[in-house]
């Protein structure tokens, strides 16, 4: 017998008996959509919480600091963050760039506002590299000639009133145009309060009223003054334009942040702050951390943590998909129930077409085919309604304050693929035991069943 009129034959003794057929392909529709929708809520939440970490840190950088247990260590032994560790960390394998970083606390003065700032100094291509989005300007430019800033959006928050009761309201934000406005900074700001107090610096010599700076803002990052990101309360800029100002000021002085000598006194070069070291791959983060703690410097990354978190969503994909297979289960069993009803009430007609000499693997395929139609029919009607599903559970999502989520439910192609071909796998599994049975039938017995 042909392929075809197995196919044929299938189809249309499913369909004279369409009550108990729906009713088992219902069974599956539930089955697949249980899977579907619970393994897409696992994926959904895996996929946006990788979304949510690496809005707030990078998945493949490493972060390098001095190392902090320095005690007995001579001047000349003590580790620093300097170019030549620069040189160093890029030569290590699965290594593709590394970005020095030169913090710097700033006061920031207009009118009656006063402002603690952040400034962050790096290399032009460390900026670029962040993907930060500009909203208003530029990035600081090279060879300007002169120290350009980038604000965070929420920089402004960092402003408060000097005058008046209320000096600082959240509710409240500071009337400062960081673009446009002529904001006076201070550099040396314990020179800024010690003059001011009659005070004396590191050297017993009374303080003398800090120079005062007015730097060019050239860009905002993108965003108003309520919506967080990564970079909301940092000030950029080229750390090329900023060394020789702060050599200059700071001269014969420790700059602030800056690591001194066991006696307090200033090293003749300016340090880092601090180092990223951007590496090929999340899986090579860890091996990288170690060759740089086993160098003496302290490294941390979030990789470990996001690997646990990534375990911990497995397991609740796992858990998820484990009760939506409960449901297939079920309906593998309704499948079996209805083709062993199906052989009892066509026994002598499988008994004729044993007579006819229908070869009995033909037999076989023809219940498999029945079988294997049913679970084809449910995987589609039950990838539809999981697709209906997904889609209300997004919308609910997207237009709750409270789960601070675009979408919670995903549906990738492999998931729609997967599930279609196990619920034809388990529709047809679920037949092979009938489809046995009518195999065995005695043609003469079967001829005589009424």
């Amino acid at each position: 017998m042909r392929f075809i009129d197995l196919l044929r034959m299938s189809g249309s003794n499913l369909f004279k008996r369409k009550v108990r057929t729906i009713l088992t392909v219902l069974g599956v529709v539930i089955g697949v959509a249980s899977i579907v929708v619970m393994v897409s809520l696992g994926l959904g939440l895996n996929k946006a919480t990788m979304e949510q970490i690496s809005n707030y840190a990078s998945l493949t950088s490493i972060q390098v600091q001095e190392p902090w247990d320095t005690e007995g260590v001579s001047d000349k032994d003590k580790k620093h963050l300097d170019e030549a560790l620069v040189e160093e960390l890029t030569q290590i394998p699965h290594v593709i760039s590394v970005d020095p970083y030169l913090n710097l606390p700033l006061l920031a003065k207009y009118g009656v506002y006063e402002g603690y700032i952040d400034l962050q100094a790096t290399t032009l291509e460390a900026m670029e590299n962040m993907n930060i989005e500009v909203g208003q300007g530029t990035l600081p430019q090279a060879d300007a000639g002169e120290l350009q800033l980038l604000f965070g959006n929420m920089v402004v928050r960092q402003f408060y009133k000097t005058t008046g009761g209320n000096n600082y309201n959240w509710d409240e934000i500071p009337d400062v145009d960081l673009m446009n406005d002529s904001i006076i900074y201070i550099l040396d700001r314990d020179a800024y309060y010690g003059s001011m107090g009659g005070g004396t610096d590191e050297n017993g010599k009374p303080y003398k009223k800090p120079k005062k700076h007015l730097f060019t803002a050239v860009g905002m990052v993108a965003g108003d003054a309520n919506t967080y990101n990564n970079h909301s309360y940092n000030t950029y800029c080229d750390i090329e334009q900023l060394i020789p100002i702060l050599k200059k000021e700071f001269k014969g002085r420790a700059v602030p942040g800056q690591p001194t000598t066991s006696k307090g006194k200033p090293y003749k070069d300016l340090y880092y702050s601090r180092l990223v070291v951007n590496v090929d791959d999340m899986e090579n983060v860890s091996d990288v951390a170690q060759i740089i703690s086993d160098m003496g410097y302290q490294a941390y990354n979030d990789a470990e943590w996001i690997e646990s978190q990534q375990q911990q969503l497995g397991m609740i994909q796992a858990v998820l998909g484990g009760i939506g297979a409960v449901s297939l289960f079920v309906a593998a069993i309704g499948i079996t129930n209805t083709m062993m009803m199906s052989i009892y009430e066509r026994t002598k007609e499988i008994g004729v077409m044993k007579v006819l000499g229908c070869d009995m693997r033909n037999i076989g395929t023809l219940f498999l085919m029945e079988a294997g139609f049913i679970g084809f029919l449910g995987g589609v009607v039950g990838l539809i309604l999981s697709y209906s599903l997904s889609g209300g559970i997004n919308y609910l999502v997207s237009r709750s304050e409270n789960m601070g989520m675009e979408s919670i439910s995903y549906i990738p192609f492999w998931l729609v693929l997967v599930s279609m071909g196990f619920a034809i796998l388990v529709g047809m599994v679920a037949g092979f035991f009938p489809a046995r049975r009518a195999m065995k039938l005695s043609p003469l017995a079967a001829i005589r069943n009424e």
